[in-house]
């Protein structure tokens, strides 16, 4: 997981001010400032790699002098981001946040030259230290515990070609791919890598996997048909029981997670016994409250997903992985649609008050 950097503390300081001109008057010029800038292909490894020291430092403002009373700017330092980016103050409190390409955060103000208001004595410029955390944005986000088959998933419905392997944390940093439609219409997928029971907790990689599910707009849930069990030491958890607790993660990590639209994808359905299992899993999910006492208490999560479409899959056969492209479209359409017209009202009902 070291490969992949979601968070970053850096070191800011604004440029200082010129020297001012006492005997003619003369301002000095400001300091430069840092600004962070969004850019597509950046990341927070390759600031790490390019600039080891993590420190970054505008440049010093002109003095004033005879022929410029009035000094020139200090060059402003540019630190580009990659999107997703949330700033924050060394308290923890964000101060900041950079979601889409091109966005600039002012990170440290230059400080003002030397002038009459300050005895034309330059000022210093802002510092301070701050923390650059990101949180993928995607449009949907793929939650399951570990060998669900999400990276499966995601290269069988996009150009992603995340490493698949047969243990327990196959996927060990986040995974972006990207579903093309026939009409060219693109729809972002992260693969986010396998909760385990207590994620919500800080097990495992617990808040570094979890805090990327809160930038997607859509959650799909994958389970594999069959149950899962982490290990020989941990219990077996049948389909049903793997949703609750994954519900119950999100849920105890934050609640809003679980007010997010979602769809599940049933996995592994070239299994022998999936289709028994499967309308044995219908039964449950169409009931849920009469099945919660095969969990212990403390494992109920205190609501249950809605599930816009439950949608069988195999990874292995290909089977259903196009009408699960075409429910994600639909329900990415239907979301956005939702969104238009809550605008739209807002616009109406701005325009009313005006009048």
């Amino acid at each position: 997981y070291s490969s992949f950097i979601d968070d970053l503390r850096v070191y800011v300081r604004g440029g200082t001010g010129g020297m001012g001109y006492p005997n003619l008057g003369g301002e000095g010029g400001r300091g430069g400032d840092v600004w962070f800038v969004a850019r597509e292909r950046a990341t927070l490894k390759s600031i790490k790699e390019k600039y080891p020291q993590k420190r970054f430092v505008a440049g010093t403002g002109g003095n004033s002098s005879v022929k410029a009373l009035k000094g020139e700017k200090g060059k402003d330092c540019e630190v580009h981001v990659p999107t997703g980016i949330s700033v924050l103050d060394d308290e923890g409190k964000q101060i900041g946040e950079l979601n889409a390409a091109g966005e600039r955060f002012l990170a440290a103000r230059g400080g003002l030259g030397g002038s009459l208001a300050t005895n034309f004595l330059p000022c210093k410029g802002q510092r301070r230290t701050v923390h650059l955390d990101l949180k993928l944005i995607a449009d949907v986000g793929l939650v399951g515990f570990p060998n669900a088959g999400k990276s499966s998933l995601l290269s069988k419905m996009s150009h992603a070609k995340p490493e698949i392997a047969n243990y327990a944390f196959t996927t060990i940093q986040p995974e972006l791919g990207k579903i093309m439609y026939a009409d060219y219409k693109q729809i972002s997928v992260a693969d986010l890598p396998g909760l385990i029971e207590g994620a919500h907790a800080n097990k495992g990689m617990g808040h570094k996997f979890l805090k990327h599910v809160e930038r997607t707009k859509q959650l799909l849930l994958v389970v594999d048909i069959s149950g899962f069990q982490l290990s020989i030491k941990t219990q077996f958890r049948t389909a049903f029981e793997t949703i609750l607790l994954l519900t119950k993660e999100l849920e105890l990590y934050k609640e809003e997670l679980v007010t997010k639209p979602a769809l599940l994808a049933i996995n592994k359905m070239d299994l022998p016994c999936a289709k028994d299992n499967l309308d044995k899993l219908m039964t449950q999910l169409q009931n849920p409250h009469d099945f919660l006492h095969l969990l212990e208490e403390e494992m109920i999560p205190a609501n249950t997903v809605e599930f816009r479409e439950v949608i069988p899959v195999s990874t292995y056969t290909g089977e259903g992985i196009e009408e699960l492209k075409t429910c994600i479209r639909k329900s990415i359409d239907e979301e956005a649609e939702q969104a238009n017209e809550e605008y739209r009202k807002k616009k109406l009902l701005l325009l009313q008050t005006w009048k």
